[in-house]
């Protein structure tokens, strides 16, 4: 019988997972939004796919976020990323909200502007 739960770990992880492994260079973060949005605020490092062809992707492990939840962007762009041959592809849950949510560190040109969760419902919140 197949662990349907480790499966799914397998290609999903969340934001406060990624942020814990951001900079230790195990895996390359991948904003699969709009590029206005990606220049209005992203994940620190994290690279523009609409800016950057899959081949000239880094070699290694993939983590892709769209906006939230409520869509599918991420999903569609792993999906890509595997039909064109990349085996190691990641969804954050979440997306670029909780990111926001959990209050972990943005830049862009309007990452200023963006605000942590304090209402409670977000546990662990990097902002105190």
């Amino acid at each position: 019988m197949t662990n349907y739960f480790a499966e799914r770990l397998l290609h999903e992880t969340d934001a406060a997972d990624v942020a814990e492994a951001l900079n230790d260079g195990t895996f390359t973060v991948i904003d699969s939004r709009s590029e206005r949005a990606y220049d209005d605020a992203h994940i620190p490092g994290a690279i523009c796919l609409r800016r950057t062809a899959i081949a000239d992707l880094p070699a290694g492990p993939l983590v892709v976020y769209c906006w939230g939840p409520g869509c599918n962007g991420a999903v569609k762009a792993c999906a890509r990323l595997v039909a064109a041959g990349r085996t190691e592809v990641k969804e954050m849950l979440g997306g670029f909200e909780y990111w926001v949510r959990e209050g972990f560190a943005l830049e862009g040109e309007d990452a200023a502007r963006h605000e942590p969760d304090l209402s409670g419902l977000v546990c662990d919140i990097a902002v105190a």
